[in-house]
């Protein structure tokens, strides 16, 4: 999670820079600072977005969502919906929360296979990105690498939930929900 975050906060730090240029460069443009002070509309215009800001965001937004995830997972914080389920009894809850809980760890499995599937394809055929031209297979490894942390607190979770279920022992961290 610590390293997703810093990629996050990488991510963002870049798309500001590239706004920023962006923005500055069309200032530079206007006609209105043209008039005023020319000199400094010449220096704006140097100016402009980060080469390839969207390629490096998506490469690496991917990689900072499987990086959170293992640790939501594990404290139980996805967002639910209890308006239902907050009327049935506690067993009953139990029993919805095991149940999504290894649906889950299913879906997580299915997205880490496809994307390792994803990653063999890209690395094979050496396919780069169309501005930076960095090989697509660096980003397909670095969230793989993440999924596969991701399956195995998935996996860890849905056992532990189908185990407390049978015993009515809690063996998570925190059994239910986000803390507020």
């Amino acid at each position: 999670a610590l390293i997703g975050g810093i990629v996050l906060m990488a991510l963002v730090i870049l798309t500001c820079i590239s706004v920023l240029g962006r923005g500055a460069n069309t200032l530079g443009h206007s006609d209105f600072l043209n008039s005023l002070a020319p000199g400094i509309a010449r220096m704006l215009t140097n100016l402009g977005p980060v080469k390839g800001d969207f390629e490096i965001v998506e490469a690496g937004i991917a990689f900072s969502i499987f990086s959170f995830f293992p640790i939501c997972q594990l404290h139980g914080g996805h967002a639910t919906v209890d308006i239902f389920t907050g009327l049935l009894p506690k067993s009953a809850n139990r029993v919805i929360v095991a149940f999504w809980e290894v649906a889950l760890a299913a879906l997580l499995i299915l997205i880490s296979w496809r994307l390792f599937a994803g990653l063999a394809s890209k690395f094979s055929n050496g396919e780069t990105t169309f501005l930076l031209q960095f090989p697509i297979w660096w980003a397909y490894a670095a969230s793989f690498a993440a999924s596969v942390t991701v399956v195995i607190v998935a996996v860890y979770c849905a056992i532990a939930r189908v185990a407390g279920l049978v015993t009515g022992a809690d063996y998570m961290p925190q059994s239910e929900g986000p803390a507020h």
